[in-house]
């Protein structure tokens, strides 16, 4: 196996990468939409948005993939950062490069491998777009330009978001450190701890906007049915789609976290009952609306949905207390259906 050199210029290629502040974040509706985009395009069964660190490749985004990270030592992106063009392997078994990484021998098996860097507004390569599949293909011209296209967005996304307003608050408020303990590594979402973080904060984000803070206790309809017929793994692959639909049905600003089990909250700032009403909607059917495709079985979950707003003086954690009563009356009243606090 061949591993990966260092670019000559990896002090300043971390640094930059570092400064970004897009290690250990949560997932991002939009990265997440190309990836699935990118996989139906090229056929392929995974899709990243790789970031190479200092001893692992860590994703941003994924499909088809279970795990958040792999070591850099045994990464095909380690290797693509140090191209100017797409990386590709048609073929790991005809590769004596490849041939026996663990990650051809052992899971996801590749055996196709294209990757394309990706480009600081400095110049430097942060990780990649990649392709991967356990069948050998070839990689036509066109294909290769509409690969780089499809990258290029991906670059592009990253350079707005490192100028955005978000992006430095997140700074401001946590170490890398922090948010690594306050991501939850199957969902790629907040977790419990992010979630009793970001409570107290957003409202008083709320107040200093003029606005009121909304809370959404989202709970998967009849989740124990899918481990005890399909099994843990496909129990996993549901909770990961579940926090992908969710994140895109609310705004960039909302908070979304897995509060435990098939449980998540999300933290909203809203004017008022009936634009909280119309996001916890949104987040409803675009769970209901499509069936889950997991390892080729259709799964149709729904999803019941407590939804409440800060009372005046109240203690956020009452906030979440009473959004928490509003899920269990959506669940005793049918399944599949908001309910407001009184």
């Amino acid at each position: 196996m061949l591993s990966p050199e260092m670019p000559d210029d990896e002090v300043l290629r971390q640094q930059i990468l570092d400064d970004q502040d897009l290690l250990d974040t949560p997932a991002d509706p939009y990265l997440d939409t190309l990836v699935r985009v990118a996989r139906e395009v090229f056929a392929v069964k995974t899709v990243l948005v790789s970031l190479i660190d200092r001893d692992r490749q860590w994703f941003k985004a994924r499909i088809g993939l279970d795990v958040i990270e792999t070591p850099r030592a045994i990464s095909f992106c380690g290797h693509a950062i140090l191209a100017t063009q797409p990386f590709i392997v048609e073929d790991t078994h005809s590769d004596p490069r490849f041939h026996d990484n663990p990650l051809v021998l052992n899971n996801p098996q590749i055996r196709f491998y294209a990757g394309r860097p990706l480009l600081s507004k400095e110049g430097q390569t942060l990780g990649t777009l990649c392709l991967i599949d356990p069948l050998p293909q070839k990689f036509t011209d066109k294909q290769q330009h509409l690969f780089n296209d499809m990258a290029a967005l991906v670059e592009g996304y990253l350079k707005l978001r490192n100028d955005s307003e978000q992006t430095a608050q997140l700074r401001a408020a946590l170490s890398r450190e922090q948010r690594r303990a306050m991501l939850d590594p199957l969902t790629q979402v907040w977790n419990r701890a992010g979630l009793n973080h970001f409570l107290p904060l957003h409202q008083q984000q709320a107040d200093d906007l003029g606005l009121q803070l909304g809370v959404l206790f989202c709970d998967l309809d009849y989740f124990k049915l899918v481990n005890d017929n399909h099994g843990h793994a496909a129990g996993d692959q549901v909770l990961w789609e579940a926090a992908r639909r969710i994140s895109a049905a609310v705004r960039p600003q909302d908070v979304v976290t897995r509060s435990g089990g098939e449980e998540f909250v999300v933290l909203l700032h809203v004017r008022d009952e009936r634009e909280l009403l119309q996001i916890a909607e949104r987040v409803r059917s675009a769970m209901s609306n499509e069936p889950l495709d997991i390892d080729n079985h259709q799964h149709n979950l729904t999803i019941s949905i407590g939804a409440t707003l800060r009372a005046a003086q109240e203690d956020p954690s009452d906030t979440l207390n009473r959004a928490d009563q509003a899920l269990y009356q959506a669940k005793g009243n049918g399944r599949n259906r908001v309910e407001l606090a009184s």
